[in-house]
């Protein structure tokens, strides 16, 4: 049984041997050799993320804000947040966070919190995720600056009640990993009174652009 604290902890295995197989615009495929902490060494395939931030909008009447989008890769349109890769060198989450929502959705906000923190899957990708909570919305004028982008060409906006997308996301009708995260997180965080909200700027258990998590050689 573990009696430590129940919380995670950094701890990077010992880098013994990499091969990449794979360098994308976005990211890249490496086998790892590693010793893990425990002393075993094992090969680990890893694709290595730049991360990504994620937005809830809340408008002063509790209704969410979704975007239509197109995704190949599970072949079909998602409901999703506003979102967007940290593949800015240097970049803040939170700069990182306002740039998408005013690209995506052609909003800005003046009040800003972390959400919550995640990573969207451990077992084999460094992506580390921020979402943030954005209130007091305003548009735009002219609305969102089009990137030119196949997928955000067309990205039509509906406003939903959080309940509803709580609904929605318990029914399987809505499966974007930063959708369903965010909104059930929202959904909590307002039912404490918004108390465990944290500042925009918090400390993030982040991952240096381009680089996976292990130790020097």
């Amino acid at each position: 049984m573990w009696t430590g604290p129940i919380r995670d902890r950094r701890c990077a295995a010992q880098l013994l041997h990499r091969v990449e197989h794979f360098r994308g615009r976005v990211w890249s495929i490496v086998s790892d050799e590693v010793r893990l902490p425990g002393g075993a060494v094992v090969t680990r395939d890893v694709v290595d993320h730049p991360g990504a931030v994620g937005v809830v909008v809340l408008d002063e009447d509790d209704r969410v804000l979704l975007i239509r989008q197109f995704r190949h890769p599970v072949g079909g349109y998602l409901m999703e947040l506003p979102a967007g890769l940290r593949d800015v060198a240097g970049e803040p989450p939170l700069v990182t966070a306002q740039r998408e929502l005013a690209e995506e959705a052609g909003f800005t906000a003046t009040d800003w919190h972390v959400l919550i923190d995640f990573f969207n899957s451990p077992g084999g990708s460094t992506e580390a995720f921020r979402c943030f909570l954005a209130r007091r919305v305003t548009a735009i004028p002219g609305g969102r600056p089009h990137t030119g982008e196949a997928e955000e060409a067309d990205l039509p906006q509906v406003w939903m009640p959080l309940r509803d997308a709580v609904d929605a996301v318990l029914a399987g009708d809505l499966h974007n990993p930063t959708t369903v995260a965010g909104v059930l997180a929202a959904s909590a965080a307002r039912d404490r009174g918004w108390s465990t909200l944290r500042p925009a700027d918090g400390p993030m258990w982040d991952l240096p652009l381009g680089t996976a998590p292990h130790a020097a050689e």
